[in-house]
């Protein structure tokens, strides 16, 4: 029983670290600026759900997927840390806080970015998807695979909860504010995205080296 309640310790906090719903909110309060509460709410929903979602499918087939289309969790990482790169050079220039909508696209605008890049890849990114992968790997048990999949679901709810309560923290910091906040993440988001991008390209390059 404590085995599988460390494996559970262990499943939260890698998710919670990966996931940093800390690290999305200023993208989501930025994103979500022109937007009214509701509509705030429902992108908050949906990117949750789609992360949740994504998740599961990944830790209990992503191997399958990786295999059946010759992708290595390498590959996904470096194409992760592009992906990172670019949101976090525009992160800088805060131009993600120039979006202004009519109301006849706000619907269409909500089911875009909920998905991406919100759900995918600032909520639900490589770090996320490949732990899932491996976590799911070393459950060898149904408590343990059980345990996993509830400590994705609080993760993401936890993550919900601050994307919906971000609303609140809009008013308290203003444009300003957010954007001396986009500009910090940004340079934190780069960082990872230079973390992810080597991380996955050393192994490549070591391979390619002993095929010689």
């Amino acid at each position: 029983m404590s085995e599988v309640i460390a494996f559970g310790i262990l499943s939260f906090t890698s998710f919670f670290t990966l996931i940093n719903p800390f690290g999305t909110m200023p993208i989501f309060m930025t994103m979500t600026a022109d937007l009214d509460q509701s509509h705030r709410t429902k992108t908050a929903q949906k990117a949750s759900i789609v992360s949740f979602i994504t998740i599961i499918i990944f830790a209990f087939s992503g191997q399958l997927l990786f295999n059946f289309f010759g992708i290595s969790v390498n590959s996904f990482r470096v194409v992760g840390g592009v992906i990172f790169f670019l949101m976090g050079m525009d992160m800088l220039q805060a131009r993600l806080g120039k979006v202004k909508l009519k109301d006849s696209e706000i619907k269409s605008y909500v089911n875009d970015i909920s998905v991406t890049p919100l759900a995918i890849p600032m909520i639900c990114g490589p770090g996320a998807l490949t732990n899932a992968i491996v976590m799911m790997e070393d459950a060898d048990s149904v408590e343990k695979k059980t345990v996993l999949i509830i400590a994705a679901f609080v993760v993401i709810l936890l993550t919900y909860l601050i994307l919906y309560s971000s609303s609140k923290i809009i008013k308290i910091l203003g444009q300003t504010g957010i954007n001396v906040m986009m500009r910090l993440m940004g340079l934190i988001v780069m960082v990872i995205a230079v973390e992810f991008f080597f991380s996955g390209l050393k192994p490549i390059i070591l391979d390619i080296f002993k095929s010689l």
